[in-house]
């Protein structure tokens, strides 16, 4: 069973929204950054997984960043808040959208 859910991390001025399975192991995550809320990862556990042995795992990164490396429940003092799935993928989907684009700009630039 999945479950849904963000945390506003104050010392990084982020939102962070999860996407985890029954463990506790985070299998989707989006960071949100400042005020205007800019998406900075939209990191799949299954893509990374599938990227790494590829051997494309920097490509991977640099597109999409990485997901927590630890279950939720081994997680100090961040307050989370439930969310449905339908509020979880509006977010993952303007999020994957972004970094797409960002990665499609940088390729263009030759950066």
């Amino acid at each position: 069973m999945r479950h849904w859910f963000r945390s506003y991390w104050t010392e990084e001025g982020t939102w962070f929204y999860f996407e985890v399975d029954a463990d506790g192991w985070v299998t989707r995550q989006v960071e949100l950054q400042g005020p205007s809320a800019k998406p900075i990862a939209a990191a799949s556990l299954a893509e990374w997984q599938a990227a790494r042995t590829a051997g494309t795992l920097a490509d991977c990164e640099k597109t999409f960043g990485a997901a927590a490396e630890v279950p939720v429940h081994e997680w100090d003092n961040h307050e989370l808040h439930g969310l449905v799935l339908e509020e979880f993928e509006t977010v993952w989907l303007a999020a994957r959208t972004a970094c797409q684009a960002r990665a499609r700009n940088r390729s263009a630039s030759g950066a």
